[in-house]
């Protein structure tokens, strides 16, 4: 069978990437980690760099002592995507993978600037605060999807609520370190939470299926918000996988 126009956009094998790496995604990122475990063999360390540059975004505000430092990191890391050549254990390997057209520059650095919104004192309201969650984890589910052989609004609808309910999980967090990426003008989190349910799709398209596994964590989450992760959780995203069905 000859590969969709999607599939023909990237290579069959992603690029060899050190341990070390894979194992900051599995300790750093676990349900994404997780989830990618359901990808056929040789596209699970794609999506695994692909995680691993989205958790060097993540946290450039995180160790960043001020807001401007985080968006000299983010410049950094918007010059390693267009090409600029960087001595860095992840930098290498996706240097390497959008030589070889595995991921578009452009949807990388889409990523990059959605990540700016973390720089700001605050985001001030809800239209803002989807276009966040929309433009990071959205759009980074929707590049999985297309680097597993199918673009679809559904993966990034998916993506987009398991971003809403991670934001929500991480509120409390955040607080203690005088942050927030909740909207402020006034939105409740009930509204949030109504939000993420309503993006949240039945099926997606078979060969994204494992870039859209995070929202079964996410529909788990969103009727426990702030609750721990359990092993039914894990058992869910088993069954998604399995079934096709995503709202377990």
């Amino acid at each position: 069978m000859p590969p969709s126009s999607a599939q023909s956009s990237y290579g069959a094998r992603p690029p060899h990437q050190p341990r070390a790496l894979v194992a900051t995604v599995r300790k750093a990122d676990p349900d994404r980690y997780f989830c990618a475990l359901f990808a056929p063999a040789e596209k699970r360390e794609g999506l695994w760099l692909l995680y691993a540059f989205n958790h060097e975004l993540a946290r450039a505000r995180e160790v960043a002592s001020e807001p401007t430092l985080a968006l000299i990191r983010l410049t950094w890391w918007r010059e390693a995507v267009e090409g600029v050549e960087k001595s860095h254990e992840l930098a290498t390997p996706l240097a390497a993978a959008l030589q070889a057209g595995w991921f578009d520059r452009a949807d990388l650095s889409a990523l990059i600037d959605a990540r700016e919104a973390e720089a700001e004192p605050e985001i001030p309201d809800y239209a803002r605060f989807m276009n966040f969650a929309r433009g990071t984890a959205g759009r980074l589910a929707r590049i999985a999807g297309k680097f597993l052989g199918a673009d679809a609004q559904s993966v990034e609808d998916a993506g987009t609520a398991y971003g809403i309910s991670g934001i929500l999980r991480a509120a409390p967090f955040l607080a203690r370190q005088g942050r927030s990426l909740l909207p402020t003008d006034g939105t409740t989190e009930a509204r949030l939470i109504e939000a993420a349910r309503g993006l949240l799709p039945a099926r997606v398209p078979k060969l994204a299926r494992p870039a859209a596994l995070p929202a079964v964590f996410a529909r788990r989450d969103l009727s426990r918000p702030g609750g721990a992760r359990r092993v039914a959780d894990r058992l869910a995203v088993i069954t998604a996988a399995l079934t096709g069905r995503l709202d377990f």
